[in-house]
């Protein structure tokens, strides 16, 4: 139920618009193209087992589970409370 000036479904349309965002955000994350020999933040080499089954792999484990430990950057907030604008 939409409310004010919006029409009906624009709840639905936020929600479907933040979850085809995240995709995208996700599949550009996914690395393509000729693997790497050795990692470009550390410089040792990446095992050959990781480049057979992630072609395109850029980094090693090790650094890339660091990178999956930092925050991930969300984008826009579609939400139109001044709550939600402050953050």
């Amino acid at each position: 139920m939409a409310s004010g000036w919006a029409p009906d479904g624009a709840v639905q349309d936020q929600i479907d618009d933040t979850v085809t965002d995240g995709v995208l955000r996700a599949r550009a994350r996914i690395p393509t193209g000729e693997a790497e020999t050795h990692c470009l933040e550390c410089g040792e080499e990446i095992p050959e087992a990781r480049r057979r089954v992630l072609p395109g792999v850029r980094t090693c484990i090790e650094c890339q589970s660091a990178r999956d430990l930092r925050p991930a950057n969300i984008g826009f907030n579609r939400r139109g409370s001044k709550d939600s604008q402050l953050k």
